[in-house]
């Protein structure tokens, strides 16, 4: 379990902390640096910052929910994940912290950390009961978030700054998504099913059209249409040199299916 309750670090022996972001903040928008000013100032010098996505599908908490838990696993024990989609910034819903099989996963509870939890060996959640001094009712991820993940990673995180709690209150579940999740720019297009589920004779529905599996794009005809395993886990729907989402009309949020 992470040591909270103490104070100290999130640590793992051998491996060195770090802080990972994963928003929909837009890479070359206003945002990004703001956060990591906030987190450069708070946390000891050369912790390092690794950006992961801020081009997660705007708005939208359950395509990034699978998403994230997807490209997690590629992190070590230790990693300190601030991750923001939050479309209910100012509102009601609570700020936490997860922890999830040695890794610490800090924002909204509305249900972006709940795939990644509901999959988890072991969880913890915590509701961030501090607030800073000054704090914009809209950018809870600069003003709130990003100081309580600089915490963590550099072990000043106080007893009275988290409140235990029994659960997440928004929970999407350990399931499969049958949906789009993510369009990468040469428009292949990710999916919410985990491959390692599947047999390599199904056929995915999508688009209007039965796609056949193909292990990579070099086993595909020029131009064809197929699901594959992608490099996360994850079936991405792909046509050999061109875009999926272009020419099957393909958006996030798009049912795709797995038929036999």
């Amino acid at each position: 379990m992470l040591p909270y309750n103490t104070c100290r670090p999130l640590d793992t022996p051998g491996i060195r902390t770090m802080v990972v972001l994963f928003t929909d903040f837009g890479a070359d928008d206003i945002y990004v640096a703001q956060v990591k000013a906030v987190l450069l100032q708070q946390m000891p010098q050369g912790t390092p910052i690794l950006d992961l996505l801020h081009g997660a599908p705007n708005f939208d908490a359950r395509a990034g929910a699978h998403l994230l838990a997807a490209l997690q696993a590629w992190f070590p024990a230790g990693s300190v994940f601030l991750a923001v989609v939050d479309p209910g910034v100012g509102s009601a819903r609570d700020a936490i912290v997860l922890e999830a099989d040695g890794k610490a996963y800090v924002g909204p509870d509305n249900g972006l950390l709940s795939v990644v939890a509901a999959r988890a060996g072991k969880a913890r959640t915590w509701r961030i009961v501090w607030r800073p001094e000054t704090q914009s009712a809209s950018f809870h991820g600069r003003d709130l978030f990003a100081p309580t993940a600089a915490s963590i990673a550099a072990g000043h995180l106080a007893k009275d700054q988290l409140e235990e709690t029994a659960g997440l209150s928004v929970r999407f579940g350990a399931n499969d998504l049958g949906e789009v999740i993510y369009i990468d720019h040469y428009g292949n297009v990710l999916t919410g099913l985990r491959a390692g589920n599947m047999s390599r004779s199904a056929k995915i529905e999508a688009g209007g059209r039965r796609l056949p599996f193909a292990r990579v794009f070099a086993e595909a005809p020029p131009g064809s249409a197929f699901w594959y395993e992608n490099s996360v886990g994850l079936v991405e729907i792909a046509i050999n040199g061109a875009s999926a989402a272009e020419l099957m009309g393909m958006r996030v949020g798009d049912s795709v299916r797995i038929v036999s």
